[in-house]
């Protein structure tokens, strides 16, 4: 929306009074402001030309008022709004703009982002020896103990449009060696931002999962100084910053600087890299940061137009993609309901809350070592890696004989038949489960060619989500947080419990540092900072300049305590270790085991179960026989919307909330007798919060009482969001008798 009637960060409300159209008769919805006459007109052409089996009409009254009717194709009976055609009207592209569908993994990580934030405080810090300032660290595990986090509110919005507060995102540093002018600085990265259609894009979750790419965005670049804030300071503030997903901009830079004294000079400064995991992996912050690199050294603009391939070519090959293979491969490969997926045995709380990180290292010898081993037999570091995760998991069982066990393998997607995809930083990775039986009394090198050859038979469907291999299973939806030991429930996601991660070498190209070395710039590697990764363990290994292994695990204080976690890492590196001693084809895996047959199993505490909340919650009890608002709570209402609508709401209506868990039918008895006789029913939602109404009122009992009203609004911050849906139910309210 681009007039002068649309400010930026407005947010559109439409009201639906669904009553019972005749067959083939048109849905009728009205747009509330802000919208001009020519940016409704520019809705409804959209809405015509991307939905060609609907009749698009449009009455404009005045600005902010205007009466579009859907005439749907003939069917036999009312015909509901598609989920695409409702997230059209609800939330226009911008000018521009494109839009494209949200899938696999990165449906998986936005859903994660939108889900109702816990109390636990996600506060990050990097260990001791990275993190010299930093006076809250306590040991190397960089665990903290702090508070934060935070609710819904009063109204119970299920859930966060800023993605921030609950630690869904990434945190990159590193000390900038030489010169740096900032002017410079910042023009290379807005020159990468007018490059990379990923840096213009962001998320629109109002009906349907979708990305959507803007023409035109801004770099965002902050500089602090250390004296008015400390690095540990600066970690904890970026991180409950957060995003606001729905506006472009998913990656943000914060140069803290230091000023010099005759006692001392100043310390290099230092760049903080925050970004989303739902719009970019790691290695696609790299190829990213190689562009700035490469805008850098030219004086702070990037060479040649934006990139292609990109994110809009991957949408297009994935969209043509046959499921064939995939459907037989996982018919067969799904996880069994026994199949082990927890590092460590049954235990009670851990008394910790927020990441912990763990680092250590193989000596380049030792890496050498494990790489011959491993070659030898046909395989390469990472399956050594796995299959000595797959020991350890099988340890925790605390069984005798072959037992399935389960855990996460992250995939690049990059390595697919689409030409230039290794170059896109996209959020193209993804983690797959990879399943193995482990047999003590079998070969070590049986185990080793069977995680081989899973991770190539994965490898060819890096795509796959967890939502689609459970369709292609037959199963049901995962479950968050699977049983209360050690195995799986029935068809449990293994890459909720362990993810482990192999990355490749993540280094400049040597003709651009020799370039930067010129003019006095010595390139750092960016080192990670603990972040929450949705799961109890993350295990990272890649080679470091030195040519040995680097091990980095960021486990969940809460599930691993400290000590715990510390000794899941130290036994996952003795048997790296051990492994390239058993050089006999006979040796088997039960005789690598036994190095650990001194050290104790860890302990794992159970998820927490969810805290029981009402169906129904009576947010003001307004007059006796006033009409009835119904707020609907869904995941990814933005956070605090509903609190401002009803704190400023001066009508008499009732206003009442209800959780919807994706059963239409469900609340049906509650609404029911939350509205009482006579009275009318208004069900109102902000984002998805609309469309969990509008498939509310599709199921209500219209002869049981008057026809609910429905009011709906995009997605923005909670003020814009609150004024909207006020907007829509104005325009609906009719006085108490």
């Amino acid at each position: 929306m681009s007039s002068r009637y649309a400010p930026r960060g407005a947010v559109l409300a439409v009201v639906h009074e669904p009553g019972t159209p005749p067959a083939g008769g048109p849905l009728v919805l009205e747009l509330c402001g802000p919208l001009g006459p020519a940016d409704a007109e520019g809705v409804a052409a959209r809405l015509a030309q991307r939905h060609r089996a609907f009749d698009v009409a449009l009455d404009s009254h005045r600005p902010g008022r205007h009466t579009l009717r859907l005439t749907p194709p003939a069917a036999p009976g009312p015909v509901p709004l598609p989920a695409e055609l409702l997230a059209d009207v609800l939330a226009p592209p911008p000018p521009g703009g494109e839009v494209l569908p949200v899938t696999g993994h990165q449906q998986t990580l936005l859903i994660a982002a939108l889900a109702p934030a816990g109390t636990t405080d996600h506060t990050s810090h990097t260990d001791c020896t990275d993190c010299t300032d930093c006076t809250d660290c306590t040991d190397s595990t960089g665990g903290t103990d702090s508070t934060g986090g935070g609710d819904g509110g009063a109204g119970g919005d299920g859930g966060d449009s800023t993605g921030g507060g609950d630690g869904q995102l990434e945190q990159l540093y590193w000390d900038w060696s030489g010169p740096l002018d900032v002017a410079r600085f910042a023009a290379a990265w807005q020159s990468v931002v007018d490059r990379e259609s990923v840096l213009r894009a962001c998320f629109d979750w109002v009906a349907a999962p979708r990305l959507v790419l803007h023409a035109r965005a801004d770099a965002d670049i902050a500089v602090h100084s250390r004296t008015a804030v400390t690095w540990a300071q600066l970690l904890r503030r970026d991180r409950a910053r957060g995003f606001a997903l729905h506006r472009p901009g998913l990656l943000r830079l914060t140069l803290l600087r230091g000023a010099s004294s005759a006692a001392a000079p100043a310390p290099p400064p230092r760049v903080l890299l925050t970004y989303h995991p739902a719009l970019l992996d790691e290695r696609g912050v790299h190829l990213l940061l190689r562009e700035f690199y490469r805008a850098y050294a030219a004086g702070g603009v990037l060479p040649g137009g934006e990139r292609r391939p990109d994110l809009r070519d991957h949408a297009r090959w994935l969209a043509g993609q046959s499921t064939d293979a995939a459907r037989q491969l996982w018919a067969r490969a799904v996880p069994p309901r026994h199949a082990v997926t927890r590092p460590g045995r049954p235990g009670g709380r851990t008394g910790q809350h927020g990441p912990g990180l763990l680092h250590t290292r193989l000596r380049a010898a030792q890496t050498f070592r494990l790489r011959s081993w491993a070659a030898l037999r046909g395989a390469a570091e990472s399956s050594a890696l796995h299959l000595v995760w797959a020991l350890l998991l099988y340890r925790a069982a605390d069984v005798h004989g072959p037992l399935p066990v389960s855990f996460g393998v992250q995939l690049s997607g990059r390595d697919i038949a689409l030409p230039g995809a290794a170059g896109i930083p996209g959020p193209l990775d993804g983690p797959l489960p990879m399943t193995v039986t482990v047999d003590p009394d079998e070969p070590l090198t049986g185990l080793l060619h069977q995680v081989r050859d899973t991770l190539l038979d994965l490898a060819a469907y890096p795509w796959a989500g967890a939502e689609s291999i459970r369709a292609w299973s037959g199963g049901p939806p995962f479950p968050s947080g699977s049983g209360s030991g050690l195995f799986t429930d029935t068809f449990a996601d293994p890459c909720a419990e362990t993810l482990v991660r192999f990355e490749g070498p993540l280094l400049l190209p040597q003709a651009l540092r020799g370039e930067l070395a010129a003019q006095g710039i010595d390139v750092q590697s960016p080192r990670t900072a603990a972040g929450v990764t949705g799961r109890p363990l993350t295990l990272t290994a890649r080679h470091d300049t030195e040519g040995g292994l680097a091990l980095s695990a960021v486990h969940d204080r809460a599930r691993l305590a400290d000590e715990d976690a510390a000794a899941l890492h130290a036994q996952c590196v003795r048997l790296l270790g051990a492994l390239p001693g058993h050089r006999d084809a006979a040796a088997t895996a039960g005789q690598l085991l036994d190095v650990l047959a001194r050290a104790a199993v860890p302990r794992m505490a159970r998820p927490a179960p969810p805290p029981p909340r009402p169906a129904l919650s009576v947010l003001r009890p307004g007059h006796p026989h006033a009409d009835v608002i119904c707020l609907v709570v869904v995941p990814g209402v933005p956070r605090g919307s509903y609190d401002l609508f009803v704190r400023g709401h001066r009508g008499p209506e009732k206003i009442v909330a209800v959780h919807v868990d994706g059963a239409p039918g469900a609340p049906q008895a509650v609404l029911h007798q939350a509205r009482g006789p006579g009275r009318r029913l208004v069900l109102c939602g902000c984002g998805p919060g609309g469309r969990a109404a509008y498939e509310l009122a599709q199921h209500m009992p219209y002869a049981t009482g008057p026809a609910p009203a429905v009011v709906m609004t995009g997605i923005g911050d909670a003020a814009a969001s609150a004024a909207a849906l006020a907007r829509g139910v104005r325009s609906v309210l009719t006085p108490p008798p």
